[in-house]
């Protein structure tokens, strides 16, 4: 089968649900990096978000003859994805309720996240936490963060690489959310969601 014969994932699908191997692994390549991407800015793991594509993938094809009815894949696949990374930041968090309220307000644009991330306890265990980086962490962290400064902004202002701004940016926000964990999974998690667009700044 010829992969350009397949022009959109409307026919991707049609052509799963006739048992379609080949459009099915065209399928999984062409989405595989994305909802990885999608499912680890959620719960920020490489293990849990490769656990989480490689489910739905499998649920996708023990359930191919429904793919038929599918008007659009898109917003299948990542809702797909989205409802089973709640599931597990359920397990995490201990509360399903809590985290689709969570989720809820951030889908609708509210600034609930926000205003938890700013309860003076919260604050407190944040600062906490940036204040046992390192200095120059700790600079760039602020520079992104709190003067939203781009990463070509930064680089240019220390005098250092734009792919080193990404990478202790990386590892900052790796090391707070570890550090917030320890304290309160829930607000780890709510702090990673407010912040992981840092990484593409």
């Amino acid at each position: 089968m010829s992969s350009g014969i397949l022009n959109n994932d409307k026919e991707l699908f049609l052509r799963i649900a006739e048992n379609d191997e080949a459009a099915f692994r065209l399928l999984f390549e062409q989405y595989r990096e994305r909802l990885f991407l999608f499912a680890w800015q959620l719960c920020h793991s490489a293990a849990d978000s490769e656990e989480v594509v490689q489910d739905v993938f499998t649920r996708i094809w023990e359930n191919r003859e429904k793919l038929t009815a599918v008007e659009s894949p898109r917003n299948y696949i990542y809702t797909m994805v989205r409802n089973r990374t709640l599931d597990l930041l359920s397990k995490i968090v201990k509360d399903k309720n809590l985290i689709k309220e969570v989720w809820a307000n951030i889908s609708e644009g509210s600034n609930e996240t926000e205003q938890l991330l700013q309860a003076a306890e919260s604050k407190q265990l944040i600062e906490k936490a940036v204040s046992q980086l390192s200095p120059k962490k700790r600079k760039v962290f602020q520079l992104s963060r709190d003067e939203g400064l781009s990463h070509q902004e930064i680089a240019g202002q220390l005098g250092i690489s734009v792919q080193t701004v990404k990478n202790i940016i990386t590892e900052v926000l790796r090391q707070i959310k570890s550090f917030l964990s320890e304290h309160s999974e829930l607000l780890a998690i709510l702090f990673w969601i407010q912040t992981y667009s840092l990484l593409f700044q």
